[in-house]
């Protein structure tokens, strides 16, 4: 009889992360931070990271009217990272969906994660996202801050 495979780190499937704009913004603007270690780990191969079409139209926009000097570094965070872009979800598969949370604007981002089948979703957006359990429950994907998401990737790798 053979022996089992072992299973280490370098041969388990990565940690898969959505970061919505928050966590973008976030990992763009401060050079230290839990969104800037997750976007450093995704240049290193160490996470995969995702994010959708709709996440890069809002950061350009957010950091264009916020910290317009701060758009290269932005562009090239992303280029750097190089995270997965997922499409975004059709007016259909909105509608379809707007009771996994409370704000019809925040659907597209949900079902683009739950289209990735991430393990965590990365957010700032406590309102929507992190105040209401049942987000989590309803999508399937663990939600918290990049500090959250952090911690829970450590816990995993320990």
């Amino acid at each position: 009889m053979k022996n089992a495979p072992t299973i280490t780190k370098s041969t388990m499937s990565k940690i898969k992360v959505f970061l919505d704009s928050s966590a973008v913004i976030a990992g763009v603007i401060s050079s230290v931070g839990a969104a800037r270690v997750l976007l450093v780990m995704s240049e290193s191969g160490q996470i995969e990271a995702f994010i959708s079409e709709q996440v890069i139209v809002e950061s350009e926009r957010s950091i264009a009217r916020k910290v317009p000097k701060a758009l290269p570094d932005f562009r090239q965070a992303l280029k750097d990272a190089n995270p997965k872009i997922i499409q975004n979800p059709t007016k259909k598969e909105i509608e379809e969906n707007l009771h996994l949370i409370a704000d019809p604007e925040d659907v597209p981002i949900l079902l683009a994660a739950m289209d990735a089948h991430v393990d965590y979703l990365a957010t700032h957006n406590r309102k929507h996202f992190l105040d209401d359990p049942g987000v989590a429950e309803r999508s399937g994907i663990k939600i918290g801050t990049p500090g959250d998401v952090l911690a829970w990737i450590r816990e995993t790798l320990t």
